[in-house]
């Protein structure tokens, strides 16, 4: 198969995979708390990454880390896993899944917004009206079906799962300026993050062997939203000769993972909630259309 056809294969499994995450959070919720779920989601994804390097061949590059490469992964990990998937997790144990969901894909667009004083960078009057197309999304997923007579019903989850994006785009902008190895930077990511949360669950939490199904939902999340589907994308990546057209794929996920949400978790889908997913892809759209 040639290059580009296998790089067309690669990202539409991680988005299938991406897509079924939201479901697995659910699921894994019914059995855990959410500091339980990611503490053992954590050890399967930090498990599954070190196999990965040791098939990759690159375990020799941990050994030529320096302090300074450690504490930059230290300082990441706090970001993601620990932070993102903390504020995530909680969020979907507050909300339905087709809320928690698209409010969290709002990150490109929080992107925008930090560059601003992390960056430097200037805000243009076109990425104002993408950011107002994607924010009205925001409000057309939070109504629940009811966009004319608007009460927030779980402010909380609303604004935990848009933080989570806050938390994303934070990481995405840091760990652009780590140049370690992309598979080695995500392995000690998550052996920083395994040692946070830890702590967390020894101080918010208990300590609580999961059921079967937790524990398949564990293995799901550790593999499949942390770990191998990762790695997936990258050799995508690597592998087309046009990044853009691989990128764009991403927009299928949000749509994919209503269909995952409606048929398992069996959740009535709002229609306020497909509006809402179209105008922040629109508004990311325009905002990626002007940068070109």
């Amino acid at each position: 198969m040639e290059k580009q056809k296998l790089s067309y294969v690669y990202a539409l499994i991680s988005i299938v995979l991406w897509s079924t995450v939201a479901t697995a959070f659910k699921l894994g919720l019914r059995e855990l708390n959410f500091i339980q779920l990611l503490w053992y989601s954590s050890i399967v994804s930090l498990i599954a990454l070190f196999v990965i390097i040791v098939v990759q061949k690159k375990l020799f590059l941990l050994k030529t880390l320096r302090l300074k490469d450690i504490a930059y992964s230290a300082f990441l990990g706090l970001l993601n896993p620990f932070g993102y998937y903390m504020v995530l997790l909680k969020a979907y144990s507050l909300l339905p899944a087709q809320l928690a969901q698209p409010l969290n894909y709002t990150w490109p667009i929080m992107l925008v917004l930090l560059s601003v004083p992390l960056l430097k960078q200037k805000l243009p009057p076109f990425s104002l009206v993408a950011i107002f197309i994607s924010f009205s999304g925001v409000y057309f997923i939070s109504s629940k079906g009811n966009p004319l007579n608007f009460t927030f019903e779980e402010p909380f989850g609303v604004f935990l799962a848009t933080f989570s994006s806050i938390i994303w785009a934070l990481f995405w902008i840091y760990n652009v300026r780590d140049k370690k190895d992309e598979v080695i930077k995500l392995f000690l990511n998550f052996v920083f993050g395994l040692l946070y949360v830890s702590i967390a669950l020894f101080l918010f939490s208990d300590f609580q062997l999961p059921t079967q199904n937790g524990l398949y939902a564990t293995l799901y999340i550790g593999l499949f939203e942390m770990g191998i589907t990762f790695v997936m994308w990258l050799k995508a990546m690597q592998l087309t000769n046009s990044t853009a057209k691989i990128s764009n794929l991403v927009f299928l996920s949000p749509f994919l993972a209503l269909i995952f949400i409606h048929f398992i978790l069996e959740e009535k889908i709002y229609w306020t909630t497909f509006l809402g997913i179209v105008l922040i892809i629109i508004g990311i759209i325009i905002q990626q259309i002007k940068k070109k």
